[in-house]
């Protein structure tokens, strides 16, 4: 970020009970105002070693519960998720110049949340989510091609069943903090933390 600002500064983060409904609130002003995927988020995990991993992937729901989103559970993500169920999230809008960051433990969706967002995607991806094996060593292009093909005319009649290896995550969390962009890098944090899902939240602004 620039040390000097390119436009007037925004009043300070207002605190209030509820931190999904603050993230709620810039979500929509995201939506609104980013050029491209507000939904983006930097998902952080662990292996089992202990090593430290990171990608984007896009959120596809939130409420009181926590952050939701889908994958491969084949995947690398998702057997790092399966083994140590804790993860990181981290939103960046930068035409906003805000960014959220979310702490918390992690849980496999219902299979009935799981079917519905399934059965919302186009076709095509779905014909993916059964012909990808996420993750795992690829010889070449026609390889991938090969398995859309097959699996197209598996099912080129009729509904795609959701692949059994394929589910979503939803991250409840323990802390979510919010940052804005200020002059002269003395930014604006606002954080919110808990010790488990069940206990009410408190507050605290952090230095920059």
């Amino acid at each position: 970020m620039n040390d000097t600002p390119a436009h007037a500064p925004e009043a300070e983060i207002a605190q209030v009970d509820d931190p999904i409904r603050l993230f709620e609130t810039w979500f929509e002003e995201a939506r609104k105002k980013e050029p491209n995927d507000a939904e983006a988020m930097s998902l952080a995990t662990v292996d089992d070693k202990g090593m430290p991993d990171v990608r984007m992937v896009l959120l596809k729901g939130v409420d009181r519960n926590g952050f939701v989103f889908y994958t491969n559970f084949e995947s690398a993500k998702g057997q790092e998720l399966l083994g140590q169920p804790k993860a990181a999230l981290c939103f960046h809008w930068k035409s906003l110049r805000r960014q959220i960051r979310v702490r918390g433990d992690v849980s496999v969706v219902t299979d009935a949340e799981a079917d519905a967002y399934f059965a919302s995607r186009p076709k095509d991806s779905q014909i993916g989510a059964w012909a990808s094996r996420q993750s795992r060593a690829l010889r070449g292009r026609f390889e991938l091609e090969k398995e859309v093909a097959r699996f197209a005319a598996k099912y080129a009649l009729g509904k795609v069943p959701r692949p059994p290896h394929w589910s979503g995550f939803r991250i409840a969390p323990l802390q979510i903090e919010f940052w804005r962009d200020r002059p002269f890098r003395l930014h604006d944090r606002l954080v919110y933390r808990r010790a488990s899902p069940s206990e009410q939240w408190t507050t605290e602004r952090l230095f920059p």
